[in-house]
């Protein structure tokens, strides 16, 4: 059993281990450091609250997790990375798709003024609704169903987060986008390389630049019951 004391000080070594690898990739993303904002958003939200009872002595590294279903809690670094390029304002909307752990979702819960997020393994989506309803965040909105629709009842969106890899953007997804709205995402296959990328939409248009090589599980369409 962990103290109080002994988790602040995990928390404070991942979240220096971030620090550090922000300056380290600088080169790649632009950003040495992440924006106060999401710092303090990411602070508010235990990790460990979102993995599996067997790797809560592991939440605290800087790595992806097992959370069951074939699928991942993603590393602390390019879950801050992701948050800090959305650029997100206070009393905006976002769309995630993949709600896994809930984890990225809490934290956007904290930035945005609503959140709606879409899982399509229904298990997942369920227990991730728990926890974050037991954590009282209010501004989130769940459903089940296929990512590449994205959600159209709420569009358009000031952001847009895409937690697992196609081998393109979805249009579908670039046309629930404000003008001027971001998307962060990895796109590419495991075979073939992927690419962490951040879209901007301009005049209809998607304008979009290679971020870093990232490693996601990747999207698949339609709804699973596991």
């Amino acid at each position: 059993m962990f103290t109080r004391n002994h988790e602040l000080e995990q928390s404070d070594r991942l979240w220096g281990a971030v620090d550090a690898e922000m300056r380290e990739t600088q080169r790649y993303t632009g950003r040495c450091k992440l924006k106060e904002d999401v710092k303090q958003a990411l602070r508010k939200v235990d990790r460990s609250s979102f993995v599996p009872h067997s790797y809560k002595s592991m939440a605290w590294q800087n790595h992806p997790l097992s959370i069951g279903c074939e699928q991942t809690i993603s590393q602390p670094f390019i879950v801050a990375l992701m948050t800090d390029l959305l650029d997100v304002k206070t009393g905006q909307r976002v769309l995630e798709i993949g709600t896994g752990s809930g984890y990225q979702t809490a934290i956007l819960a904290q930035l945005a003024g609503q959140v709606y997020t879409v899982e399509r393994i229904a298990t997942l989506a369920q227990r991730a609704k728990d926890v974050l309803t037991g954590l009282s965040l209010s501004n989130i909105q769940f459903k089940v169903a296929d990512g590449y629709d994205g959600w159209s009842e709420y569009a358009p969106f000031d952001a847009i987060v895409v937690t697992a890899a196609p081998d393109d953007v979805p249009q579908s997804l670039v046309d629930q986008l404000i003008d001027g709205g971001r998307i962060v995402m990895p796109v590419g296959s495991l075979l073939g390389g992927q690419s962490l990328i951040r879209g901007v939409k301009e005049k209809g248009e998607l304008i979009v630049k290679d971020v870093l090589p990232v490693s996601f599980v990747p999207m698949v369409g339609g709804v699973e019951c596991f």
